[in-house]
């Protein structure tokens, strides 16, 4: 009789965990895809510039010390934005916030075809980091109120492979544009670039108002049983987080928080790496000897299209052993070989490519394994300005690492020193990472 209740029992917990990973399932299927392809146009908007420099800097007789201001300003506003607008996504919800943001970050993007001077190019690069900076904190803010901590590595993984699927389509699709667009209509393939870019994102905001819900009882598309299984699991989750000692739940112990500001300087460090690599990728290719910016986009998009594996695996491999510290430790030290051997390349293309390809597929591998940290230790209340600040702190880099990068070359005549630099940092980043106690992330 024991055995045989044990054997039902043994069933009946089977037949749950599978009920659950099928509602989980569908889940991701509604709510990744569109995502994905939201965050895919953000990050293109977001970087364009690196393509767009190309034709732009002899257009309109710029020096690269003014492109990697202009680039790196986007940040300021990025910053000064991030807290507030992740505080009134939690107050309005992620529909409404999210679609008007998206829809306004889409005409300031479209509107950089008309810039003329220094100053419009800053203007514009600033107020399109103020309406984007609430979309990704926003984001990862959201997946707390869908997956738990123990599943959120592969959901980022799958995520934040819009950045490097960006780079992957959008860098032979920038080049395609701005050499077969070309003086058409009386604009030059940059103006176009950024015209047909922007068009989507406006029409994605829209959109969102449509296919998101703000959580899972709003989803008129899961039965009751299946909200009823996802909900425990995010109440199951929150018990395991506040058996922490370093769990945070209000924006004040945020603040009060050691391991905050730590992830904050990480966050910083992969950034660095990150956005280097986002806005210097094509200049460094094309100075290898490659001059067609279509060539140059075909080329550039094979690191993207290595990292955009690599990151989904990361991601896997992070939640089955859930393990959190080396899974973003390790890709920042092969982020760190790869720069090395770039700069080492002596002008060898095929060398070169290896090692940005290394570079990008560590560097870019860092951004979804790091994310699963800060979410696993802060609470519901604490999270959507904790999230915020964290991000913030970290979008710091965008402005110092392309700023940082054109000034070496005006100063230097290459990148050689700015590599370097950077492999220090995410050298830097890998260790501090190791100081983030395994107990209250590892889930």
């Amino acid at each position: 009789m024991a055995n045989a209740q044990s054997a039902t029992l043994s069933v009946n917990i089977t037949a749950g965990a599978a009920e659950l990973d099928g509602a989980y399932r569908k889940v991701t299927l509604h709510l990744i895809p569109f995502i994905f392809i939201c965050y895919l146009f953000n990050y293109l908007d977001r970087v364009n510039v690196g393509f767009a420099k190309l034709q732009m800097l002899d257009a309109l007789q710029w020096s690269e010390t003014v492109y990697g201001l202009g680039a790196g300003i986007f940040f300021i506003g990025y910053v000064l934005s991030g807290v507030p607008s992740n505080l009134l996504l939690h107050r309005l919800g992620a529909r409404k916030v999210i679609g008007t943001l998206m829809i306004a970050w889409g005409v300031a993007s479209a509107s950089l075809m008309f810039v003329k001077t220094p100053e419009a190019f800053y203007t514009l690069r600033f107020v399109t980091g103020v309406f984007e900076a609430g979309f990704f904190p926003g984001i990862v803010l959201y997946f707390t109120n869908w997956f738990p901590a123990s599943r959120r590595g592969r959901i980022m993984g799958l995520f934040m492979s819009a950045i490097p699927i960006s780079g992957l389509l959008g860098s032979p699709l920038s080049g395609w544009m701005m050499q077969s667009f070309a003086d058409q209509g009386g604009l030059a393939g940059w103006q176009w670039m950024f015209l047909l870019q922007g068009i989507p994102t406006i029409v994605l905001g829209l959109l969102v108002y449509v296919m998101l819900n703000d959580g899972i009882a709003q989803a008129k598309w899961l039965t009751a049983d299946e909200k009823q299984a996802l909900l425990g699991e995010l109440e199951k989750d929150e018990k395991l987080r506040r058996e922490s000692s370093q769990s945070a739940d209000t924006f004040a112990s945020v603040l009060r928080n050691p391991h905050v500001w730590l992830l904050g300087l990480v966050y910083f460090c992969i950034q660095m790496g990150v956005y280097a690599i986002n806005f210097w990728l094509p200049s460094i290719v094309k100075s290898l000897g490659f001059q067609s910016p279509l060539t140059v986009g075909w080329i550039t998009a094979i690191p993207y299209l290595c990292a955009s594996i690599f990151m989904i695996w990361v991601g896997r491999s992070g939640d089955a052993h859930k393990e959190r510290r080396w899974h973003l430790s390790g890709p920042l030290l092969m982020g760190l070989c790869g720069l090395m051997i770039a700069t080492m390349a002596g002008g060898n293309a095929v060398i070169a490519v290896f090692g940005l390809s290394l570079a990008t597929m560590g560097a870019l591998s860092g951004l979804p394994m790091f994310w699963p940290l800060p979410t696993a230790f802060l609470g519901s209340a604490a999270a959507a300005g904790g999230l915020a600040l964290i991000n913030s702190l970290g979008q710091i880099a965008g402005f110092i690492s392309p700023f940082l990068v054109g000034w070496i070359k005006d100063a230097t005549g290459g990148t050689t020193l700015a590599l370097y630099i950077l492999s220090g940092v995410l050298f830097l980043g890998a260790m501090l990472v190791l100081r983030v106690p395994a107990r209250i992330v590892n889930r």
